[in-house]
């Protein structure tokens, strides 16, 4: 564990989260702890001038080794082994302290009230187990009992040492309670930041779902306008557009159409443009009606369809390595025709992106996947992609960034209006500059 976490990032673990907890305090503990043993110079001053030097010294040591281990935990093998940095450091002033006392006046020496201090200390300011807090007030306790022991005359007044003993002792289980109640409001702490973390993550999810439906919504709504125009324009449209295309072919066949090769121009290119609005009038159909007859929901081989559509897009495919993944059952029930008009639609348009982009190796991927009783198909290319402030239009009817005569922008609106029939969606994702990927399901036969 490297004792770095993002900001707002919950450790992956309570012991984790006890690491963190553990370096960020016993920073703090380091540079407090080093605060006060340098200042008990002013009481080596004042109690014991006598040993002011000496005191002075080990002071500066004791203070000199714990900001190493300060420094420690700036490195990665540091913020490994904080834990034993940890014991290494607190343990150095209560070894200073019992020295002192074993230097100077034993059991009544002053300097006993800076090992309770540590141990109270300590215990609150370092996340310290049960064990831990225990461990190391029995260790300041032994430590002042052999200082009191082994100085020179040894202990002069037993019931002096006993009644600082019961102090000491009074604080350490002071130590111990709030090592286990801290313990206990760390672990409660941890699971509430979890349980939080947890719906955090359950409400941004909900909210991106919530976001893509609602992308979902507009654009079906966007669809049905445009349906509901062309149901009353088909009729006044296809009406008038058949009878010109009438009169142009009898005007064709007269003989002044024949001889005159200005006016058998200009009936050539009215017959053109008839035959335009002609087609725009049979791409919209697919928006008028969306509810084709039973007959049109066969079973089919989606793989074949996908082979078909390749096929029929060859000649915009020259110089394109396309890669074909689908899994070994591609049944499914639909509109073949439709559906191969899709992925010829899909085709053309990364063909195109291709082009623009120029890339030495230009490839389209095509992959199929199972989910559930459906197959999704993903379209992707490395062509120069889609900008930010297109991608939400591109499947607007009329909306294209193709050069002016080059397409009518109709393609992915029908596209969509098919695959939506279908129970499905058609999907757009893309880096610009870089990538475009086109996706939609089908239904499986059941």
């Amino acid at each position: 564990m490297t004792g770095n976490l993002r900001p707002g990032q919950l450790p992956a673990s309570y012991e984790e989260a006890t690491h963190q907890h553990l370096v960020y305090y016993s920073r703090i503990t380091c540079v407090l702890a080093m605060a006060l043993v340098a200042g008990g110079v002013g009481l080596d001053a004042a109690f014991y001038p006598e040993h002011s030097q000496d005191f002075g010294l080990a002071r500066l040591v004791v203070v000199a080794l714990i900001g190493a281990a300060l420094w420690s935990y700036s490195s990665s093998w540091g913020l490994r082994h904080v834990r034993g940095l940890t014991y290494f450091w607190i343990a150095l002033p209560q070894l200073m302290i019992a020295w002192m006392i074993f230097s100077t006046d034993g059991e009544a020496s002053i300097y006993f009230v800076g090992l309770t201090l540590a141990v109270s200390g300590i215990s609150i300011f370092l996340p310290l187990t049960l064990l831990e807090a225990l461990v190391f007030s029995v260790f300041t306790m032994l430590a002042y009992t052999l200082a009191c022991v082994l100085r020179v005359g040894g202990v002069q007044h037993w019931p002096v040492l006993a009644g600082q003993l019961m102090f000491v002792l009074f604080f350490s289980l002071i130590a111990i309670t709030v090592s286990v109640y801290g313990e206990r409001q760390r672990r409660q702490t941890y699971a509430l930041q979890t349980e939080v973390q947890r719906q955090k993550d359950e409400l941004l999810a909900q909210n991106k779902a919530l976001v893509e439906i609602k992308g979902q919504l507009l654009q079906r709504e966007k669809m049905a306008a445009i349906g509901t125009l062309s149901a009353g324009l088909l009729h006044e449209l296809n009406n008038p557009v058949n009878y010109s295309l009438m009169a142009i072919n009898m005007a064709q066949t007269l003989p002044a159409a024949r001889s005159d090769e200005l006016l058998k121009e200009s009936l050539v290119d009215a017959k053109e443009g008839m035959t335009r609005i002609q087609n725009i009038v049979t791409d919209l159909k697919t928006f008028a009606y969306q509810n084709p007859g039973d007959n049109s929901q066969r079973p089919f081989l989606l793989e074949q369809a996908i082979r078909s559509a390749q096929r029929l897009a060859g000649h915009e495919l020259k110089g394109v390595a396309v890669s074909i993944e689908v899994p070994q059952d591609t049944h499914v029930l639909g509109d073949e025709p439709a559906i191969i008009g899709v992925l010829i639609n899909l085709f053309s348009n990364a063909a195109h992106a291709l082009a623009k982009a120029q890339r030495e190796q230009p490839r389209i991927d095509v992959r199929v996947q199972t989910e559930g009783g459906r197959l999704r198909v993903t379209v992707h290319d490395n062509g120069q992609g889609i900008l930010p402030e297109n991608i939400g239009r591109v499947f607007e009817p009329f909306f294209t960034t193709r050069d002016v005569g080059a397409g009518l922008g109709l393609g992915l609106s029908v596209s969509y209006g098919i695959v939506q029939r279908h129970g499905g969606l058609l999907a757009v994702e893309s880096e610009a500059g870089a990538w475009t990927a086109f996706t939609f399901d089908l239904p499986r036969p059941e």
